[in-house]
């Protein structure tokens, strides 16, 4: 890291999509009153993720990271919590079970609360307000006083951030992760599904296999991970101030840490080489994601890694491809050429939401399905054909039964989207969907494997 790096060296940059706030000291306030409060995670926790991304990088882990689109006050609740989180175990066990690989489990969770949009304004008749942004930032409602950012929103997102991680702490370490109760995670409306009848034969043989290991000595006395699980938190890095405020410098190693999550990734919208979002995620020491979209080209990606990953640290960098069903195949192939042909070691993941979004003729925005899928069997066709390992997958998802991404097997219609759609501001994968998409991934890691073997 360069000497002249400190938390706030990014104010002197350029800086994308952070909101204008009217009163310039209030916003000062809140983020000296920040600067005292605790870290939220801890630089350990961010060493030991970045650890085990580096077993992704050398193809020996998957990453499944999976959340929100954007965490609002209002669905703050427990249940919410763990229903997601259950998902994204009952996911991680199929991708185990199925790959026979270790899987990252990483959530869009306790911090994603602010997001980028395409236009500052929004326009509804004669009106034009600021443009929804996070909780963190302002009100999802149409209304010129909730549409106005407001610096106290932040100490909430800390307080309910802090809630999520003490939550998520007592779930995965206290039991409720242990694969003893792996039949336990099928949520109710999911058990009578075609995806929840795969997930059950799934816990099956996985309690048949812990009964054999039990009766041969191993249990979860003498093998802990058998109870208990890690989970890592992430966000993107968008709200610069939050996060300066919440920067530390580690005692043991020296280095700066963002303590608002273990990891942070820049945006497609915020990657700018010369912008103030690169400029202070290059300082922390982090693990970090990078959004890649269909602009982004390899000059451009390999001047990022000089800047985020100047030592070529493996698991400091995870490429997160956004492009859309219909580009991945022409778009991907060229960076990931690009970044081989260099010796640069990064994490690749598939984010396979946002290039697929669309508006339907009712106006909701939705993603179908199909097309995620199609962007994850592209995105593993690429790897497979480069010879690179297909790290894993980044979705926007929710354990509740929403209906707000079209298609899977329940069938979900555009007529069907008004039923159950809550999303705050993009279109979710629900849990039946979800745990689709990982049988879906899980068959294409078997076969890669496969392909190894035989190459082998």
């Amino acid at each position: 890291m360069e000497s002249s790096w400190h938390p706030a060296s990014w104010r002197a940059r350029s800086a994308a999509q952070l909101p204008v706030y009217a009163d310039a000291e209030a916003l000062a306030a809140v983020e000296r009153e920040l600067a005292g409060y605790p870290p939220l995670v801890f630089a350990g926790e961010a060493r030991n993720l970045k650890q085990q991304l580096a077993e992704v990088a050398a193809g020996r882990a998957v990453l499944l990271q999976g959340g929100d689109c954007a965490e609002a006050f209002a669905d703050f609740q427990a249940d919410k919590i763990r229903d997601t989180l259950r998902v994204l175990l009952q996911m991680a066990v199929v991708l185990t079970y199925g790959s026979g690989l270790p899987v990252v489990k990483v959530g869009r969770m306790a911090g994603q609360f602010a997001k980028p949009r395409s236009e500052p304004t929004e326009r509804q008749g004669e009106v034009e307000l600021p443009s929804y942004k996070g909780d963190i930032v302002n009100g999802l409602a149409f209304d010129a006083r909730l549409r106005a950012p407001a610096p106290k929103r932040q100490l909430k997102a800390y307080a309910q951030a802090a809630a999520t991680l003490n939550l998520l702490r007592a779930f995965t370490e206290g039991g409720y992760a242990s694969l003893e109760r792996v039949h336990t995670w099928n949520l109710g409306f999911c058990e009578r599904s075609s995806q929840g009848q795969r997930y059950q034969a799934f816990a099956d043989q996985i309690t048949d296999a812990l009964a054999f290991m039990k009766a041969c000595g191993v249990s979860h006395v003498s093998t802990p991970a058998i109870q208990r699980t890690t989970f890592h938190t992430s966000h993107e890095a968008l709200l610069l101030g939050f996060e300066e405020a919440l920067t530390r410098i580690d005692s043991t190693s020296g280095q700066w840490y963002a303590t608002s999550a273990h990891m942070l990734w820049v945006g497609d919208r915020t990657r700018q080489v010369d912008g103030a979002h690169v400029e202070f995620c290059r300082g922390v020491a982090n693990p970090l994601g990078l959004k890649a979209g269909p602009t982004l080209e390899p000059d451009e990606l390999l001047r990022l890694l000089d800047i985020l990953n100047p030592t070529n640290e493996p698991g400091r960098l995870t490429v997160i491809g956004r492009f859309g069903a219909d580009l991945v195949e022409s778009k991907l192939s060229r960076l990931v050429r690009a970044v081989e042909s260099e010796g640069r070691t990064v994490v690749w993941a598939c984010d396979p939401m946002h290039g697929n979004t669309m508006k339907t003729g009712s106006g909701y925005k939705t993603r179908p399905f199909e097309r995620v899928l199609t962007e994850v069997r592209r995105f593993f066709d690429v790897h497979q054909a480069e010879g690179t390992h297909a790290g894993g997958v980044h979705i926007e998802m929710t354990g509740e039964d929403v209906t707000e991404c079209t298609g899977g097997a329940q069938a979900i219609t555009d007529e069907g989207l008004a039923d159950r759609y809550h999303t705050h501001c993009d279109p979710r994968l629900n849990a039946q969907q979800s745990l689709e998409l990982a049988f879906l991934i899980a068959e294409s890691l078997r076969a890669d494997r496969a392909q190894l073997r035989e190459a082998s």
